[in-house]
C-alpha cells in the first residue's frame, strides 16, 4: 500500500498505439492540469512503449510538467503484466496522489491490475472530477482536498460521488470526450524523464502477441461538427432513415439516444449520453428525444441545439436554442427537402 502523499503529483496514464497518443489521454492532461493547480502540485504523465520519446513534447504542450518514459522493445505491443509493472514501479517510486486513466478497453484492463497491486481505490467510468474537502460521516473527520470521482450509477439513473480517504493513490478511469481537450501550448516547458523498470522482458514473454488486428471505428461522433440524433420517439428502425436523410442533407453524422439503441433502432456505437459518447458539435439536432438528464449530459455543451418533439413540455426544450413542436414524420422530411433544394441553388 502506498502512503497518502498530499504533495504528490497528479498523474495521467498516457495511452498510445503505434506512436500515436489516444485523444482521451490529451483530454485528461487538461483536467489534470486543472486539478493540480488547485492542489498546488505538478502534473505527471506515465508513458510506456517503444520509440515513444517524441510524444513527450506533445504531453508537455497539453499541460504536463514531468513525463516519465519507459521505452523498451518489450513494450511495443500492449500486454497487461509489463505495462502494469511499469506503472506500479513508478507509483511506488514517486508517490503521486492521483492517477487518471482513459476508460478505453486498454485503460479498463490496466487500471484494475494496478489498483489491486497497490491496494488502492479505483472508480471506473467517471464523467467528472473535482477537488473538495470531505467529512467522513462515520468518524466526523474532515479530509482536505480529496478527489471527487463522479460517475453515473444504477444504469445512469443517479449520479454518485465517490471519495477515497486513505487507500492512495486516488485512481479513476474517465470516459472519452467528457473532458474538453485544451489547445496545446508549444511554448510550455517541462521535463522528460527516462525511467528504467527491471524485469519487463521476462513479463513480456509470459504472453506473446502473435498477430494484431485493429478494427477502424465505424463512426467518430466526437469529431463531428454536425450531429442529427434520433430518440425513442422516432418509433422504428425504418423511421431512422429519416434521421439518416437529414444528416446527409446537412453534411452531418447520425447519433442516437439510449432509448433508440435499447429499442433496436440503431447500433450502440451511435449512442450519445452518460452511457455513450459525449459530444460537443457546432450543431446538434435532437429528433424525437425527450431530453432525460442522462442524454443531456452527453450533448448539452453543443454550440447550437435544435430540438424537434411533439411534446412542448419535453425537457430537451429546456436546453435547446431553437425548438420545433411537431410530428417528426412531417417536420424532418420538410427540413431535408429544404436543405437539398438550397444546395442545388
Amino acid at each position: 500500500m502506498v502512503e497518502p502523499n498530499r504533495q504528490g503529483e497528479v498523474w495521467v496514464f498516457a495511452e498510445q498505439q503505434d506512436g500515436i497518443l489516444h485523444d482521451v489521454s490529451l483530454e485528461l492532461c487538461g483536467k489534470a492540469r486543472e486539478l493540480a493547480d488547485r492542489l498546488n502540485v505538478s502534473v505527471g504523465a506515465v508513458l510506456p512503449g517503444y520509440n515513444v520519446a517524441h510524444l513527450g513534447k506533445t504531453l508537455i504542450a497539453h499541460g504536463v510538467d514531468n513525463v516519465y518514459i519507459v521505452d523498451e522493445p518489450s513494450l511495443k505491443n500492449y500486454t497487461t503484466s509489463p505495462y502494469a509493472q511499469c506503472v506500479v514501479s513508478l507509483i511506488e517510486k514517486h508517490h503521486p496522489q492521483i492517477v487518471l486513466y482513459g476508460a478505453t478497453p486498454l485503460g479498463r484492463d490496466l487500471a484494475p491490475r494496478i489498483a489491486s497491486t497497490t491496494r488502492s481505490g479505483l472508480t471506473a467510468d467517471c464523467t467528472d472530477l473535482d477537488i473538495s474537502n470531505v467529512t467522513d460521516g462515520r468518524t466526523k473527520i474532515e479530509h482536505e482536498n480529496l478527489l471527487l470521482q463522479i460517475r453515473p450509477a444504477f444504469g445512469g439513473n443517479i449520479i454518485a460521488t465517490i471519495v477515497n480517504y486513505d487507500s492512495w493513490p486516488q485512481m479513476a478511469t474517465v470516459r472519452e470526450g467528457v473532458m474538453s481537450m485544451r489547445e496545446p501550448d508549444q511554448n510550455r516547458q517541462g521535463q522528460i524523464i527516462h525511467e528504467n523498470v527491471e524485469g519487463l522482458s521476462a513479463l513480456a514473454e509470459l504472453v506473446q502477441v502473435i498477430e494484431r488486428h485493429v478494427e477502424e471505428r465505424k463512426i467518430n461522433l466526437k469529431a463531428a461538427r454536425i450531429i442529427v440524433a434520433g430518440g425513442g420517439g422516432v418509433g422504428s428502425r425504418e423511421n431512422f432513415e429519416l434521421i439518416r436523410e437529414l444528416a446527409g442533407a446537412i453534411g452531418g453524422v447520425v447519433g442516437a439516444s439510449r432509448a433508440a439503441v435499447d429499442s433496436g433502432f440503431i447500433g450502440k456505437e451511435y449512442q450519445i449520453g452518460q452511457t455513450g459518447t459525449t459530444v460537443r458539435p457546432a450543431l446538434y439536432i435532437a429528433v424525437g428525444i425527450s431530453g432525460a438528464v442522462q442524454h443531456r449530459a452527453g450533448m448539452e455543451d453543443s454550440a447550437k441545439i435544435i430540438a424537434i418533439n411533439t411534446d412542448p413540455q419535453a425537457p430537451i426544450f429546456g436546453i435547446a436554442h431553437y425548438g420545433i413542436v411537431g410530428d417528426l414524420n412531417k417536420v424532418v422530411p420538410m427540413l431535408t427537402k429544404a436543405l437539398r433544394n438550397r444546395r442545388r441553388e
